[in-house]
């Protein structure tokens, strides 16, 4: 975590969600993943989903056991919710909610949809590709654009309530690449530590 800039995310929680999100973020940090989303819904009684992604955007089953692990202690100790429920640790999956800026940066090219908290040219729900992300705010060439209205719309960051990716072919492709380039940087690395140790151990004999 120490060589990771920390990078807030836009869209956040609200009430018990939010209170654990807050108690959570930090564990998820010091054991190397980014919180994603806290989502409790009624599925199975309750369950309480937890998203998170490693700082590469990788998560394997062993990395959401080691989410789990890690946040099950603080969540038993806080007790933030007042009754039983069932912990779900997942990935995001491939149409990712999109929580933070380098969220937009790094899909950019795939469809989206998106809500917003305000008015953006008389309405509030968007469907398009992203072509454009800056600082400020996202620009998509819009989907079934009604006549008279503009191809494209900017949408702020500040504005935005919820944004999800729409899973495409093209995106399962990219998204695959990506996760395989990811494994693969961590297996160069691995095996780059591995022999670096073996070194020093023979250095000692």
């Amino acid at each position: 975590m120490a060589d990771k800039a920390r990078e807030e995310r836009l869209i956040v929680e609200t009430g018990v969600e939010k209170r654990i999100a807050d108690m959570i973020e930090p564990v998820l940090e010091d054991i190397g993943f980014k919180l994603v989303r806290v989502n409790l819904s009624g599925q199975n009684g309750l369950t309480l989903q937890i998203m998170a992604e490693r700082f590469d955007g990788t998560m394997t089953v062993e990395d959401c056991e080691d989410v789990s692990k890690a946040v099950s202690p603080v969540l038993d100790v806080e007790d933030p919710i007042d009754r039983a429920y069932h912990l779900e640790v997942s990935s995001p999956g491939i149409d990712r909610p999109m929580v933070r800026k380098s969220d937009f940066y790094r899909w950019k090219g795939h469809l989206l949809k998106c809500e917003t908290s305000v008015l953006i040219g008389e309405r509030k729900r968007f469907r398009g590709r992203i072509i454009e992300a800056d600082n400020d705010g996202v620009t998509l060439l819009r989907d079934g654009v009604a006549y008279g209205e503009p191809n494209e719309v900017t949408i702020p960051f500040s504005a935005l309530s919820e944004a999800k990716l729409i899973l495409t072919d093209e995106l399962i492709r990219e998204a695959l690449r990506a996760d395989k380039l990811a494994k693969g940087k961590a297996a160069n690395e691995n095996d780059e530590d591995n022999g670096a140790e073996d070194i020093d151990g023979t250095e000692e004999n």
